[in-house]
């Protein structure tokens, strides 16, 4: 979601600082300690700061991939369906008019944390925190004002985008094993803290993901504001001469980034989908076909978030969501197995 919604501060906080824990809060069920910042055997230059995660982490390789465009599309469709947390974003801005915008700004906040300087990310959580401080929602119910910065809102958005990053990029064949998927999950603590939660009450194991979904579910229903992205994200507005891209391109997108949503969400929108082996059958054709644009290509786009973390690091540290930092079978290539040298990810094969 929208870094200038979405995510909210904790008050007095600046960059580098935690959230206050909120009061009578106890750690997330079945949350152990988090993953290590860097990941075993990262390999840089001892001046060179590997960021927030660092190459040696699983975000590092999987948020390189192409299809965390539509990852993040599916992410906002689930967003939507938590009308307390959707308020937030309609009625602090112009979701309509700048649902391009949004996006962009979502994806550049993910782009820093995950390859920008521990300092950029920092700063990024400290502007989220400092914008949000002060906006409120209003529920035209029960006439109820509230921050967007509540910790369950934030935890909402936080696990919706968590859960389609990984949903997608696993079914549309990213070879994750459930130790590197779980680890993933863990160390996105890292941008939780970033954005004003504590650590402790967010989900650091694909199964507590599901519990929390689980738990979360009878506050979820499709409102006036999941009517909204719905419709939008079925039909943005378009320049005329882009109309017919809209029909031939956009349109398929936004199916597949629906389809892949839960059952549950599914459910709520009123809309079914097809089988889910079906569903990720269409997600591996896709992540197949994108995969084909070169690498080099796909990361000219601004701001450059990957190259600009090579440049600082070294060529070595190319990511690819190919080779994964455990020492497990690795691809270097779709669908071919290969066996790491030792664990150090910078000298692992890449992809043919």
């Amino acid at each position: 979601m929208d870094d200038r919604v979405d995510r909210g501060p904790c008050d007095g906080q600046g960059a580098g600082g935690g959230p206050d824990r909120p009061a009578g809060a106890g750690p997330y069920p079945g949350a152990p300690g988090t993953a290590g910042r860097h990941g075993p055997g990262t390999s840089r230059a001892p001046s060179a700061d590997p960021g927030l995660f660092g190459p040696g982490s699983v975000t590092w390789q999987l948020h390189s991939d192409p299809m965390m465009w539509i990852a993040g599309i599916r992410a906002l469709y689930l967003q939507a369906l938590h009308p307390r947390a959707m308020r937030g974003v309609t009625q602090n801005s112009d979701f309509r008019n700048d649902a391009w915008g949004r996006l962009r700004r979502t994806a550049h906040f993910v782009g820093t944390i995950s390859y920008g300087t521990t300092e950029a990310a920092e700063r990024a959580g400290a502007r989220v925190r400092r914008i949000h401080r002060h906006l409120t929602a209003t529920d035209p119910a029960t006439g109820e004002r509230y921050g967007v910065d509540e910790p369950a809102l934030l935890l909402w958005v936080h696990c919706a985008e968590v859960d389609s990053y990984l949903q997608v990029l696993r079914r549309s064949g990213i070879p994750l094993t459930d130790a590197q998927a779980d680890r993933y999950v863990a160390e996105h603590r890292e941008g939780a803290r970033l954005v004003g939660l504590d650590p402790a009450l967010v989900p650091d194991t694909v199964a507590g993901l599901a519990r929390y979904f689980a738990g979360v579910l009878p506050e979820l229903e499709c409102g006036p504001e999941a009517r909204d992205v719905d419709a939008f994200l079925r039909r943005p507005p378009v320049h005329p001469l882009l109309a017919p891209a809209r029909e031939l391109f956009w349109r398929q997108v936004a199916s597949l980034a629906y389809q892949a949503l839960p059952p549950f969400a599914h459910a709520l929108y009123g809309r079914p989908a097809p089988a889910p082996e079906t569903v990720t059958r269409r997600l591996t054709t896709a992540g197949s076909l994108l995969r084909r644009i070169p690498a080099r290509v796909r990361w000219q786009l601004p701001p450059r978030h990957i190259l600009r973390a090579m440049a600082r690091l070294g060529a070595d540290t190319r990511p690819t969501p190919y080779t994964l930092p455990d020492g497990t079978a690795i691809l270097d290539g779709p669908g071919r197995a290969q066996r790491g040298d030792g664990g150090d990810s910078t000298r692992w094969g890449r992809p043919g």
